[in-house]
């Protein structure tokens, strides 16, 4: 009995656990000058999203084998904030480089603009092919017409390979898919019919 005692004291103590590796999308767009004169100003609300990817895992899919319908989340690495935080924050970048952005509910912009993010996921379409993935819904609307009047809706998605197969490539290819989808968002809303 004492034996078995001191052999258990003979085992080797668990390693410390490994924390996950934080992820953001990295330093703000870089501040291009506007084509034309600055816009009306904007109301810019929070970006929405489903559970599924309100959180801070970093999502991936596994198209190839039939697990196109099952996100994943990798163990070891976790976005800083929830991804529709991350994308509030590019999209307030790039259109405040075009415009002054506001809170939304303010009444102070004759525009305002919701936004839905869909999709925010590292798809693997081989296991060493694979591409970030962003999709966001947008609507903008005049809110100060007596009952608000829609002035548009799209949706943009951006796929972008991603260098590795892994989440490091993954995190960098949905930075750049995000700031692309922020270009192109703001690009849209400066051609919208101006609010009355």
């Amino acid at each position: 009995m004492i034996f078995l005692a001191l052999a258990g004291c003979a085992l080797p103590l668990p390693d410390k656990p490994v924390r996950p590796q934080p992820y953001d999308l990295g330093p703000a767009l870089p501040a291009a000058a506007a084509a034309q004169p600055a816009g009306p100003a904007l109301a810019l609300e929070p970006v929405v999203a489903p559970a599924a990817i309100d959180g801070t895992q970093i999502l991936y899919r596994l198209a190839y084998a039939g697990g196109g319908q099952q996100p994943r989340p990798y163990a070891q690495a976790r976005w800083t904030m929830a991804p529709p935080q991350l994308v509030t924050q590019r999209l307030r970048e790039a259109l405040s480089a075009r415009r002054p952005v506001v809170e939304a509910g303010t009444g102070l912009a004759p525009l305002e603009l919701r936004a839905e993010l869909d999709e925010f996921t590292h798809v693997f379409g081989a296991p060493d092919a694979s591409e970030g993935v962003v999709r966001l819904r947008v609507t903008a609307t005049a809110p100060a017409a007596r009952t608000g009047r829609l002035l548009g809706q799209r949706t943009f998605t951006v796929r972008q390979p991603a260098a590795t197969a892994d989440a490091p490539g993954g995190a960098a290819a949905l930075r750049a898919a995000t700031d692309e989808v922020a270009r192109q968002v703001a690009a849209w809303v400066d051609g919208l019919p101006a609010p009355r």
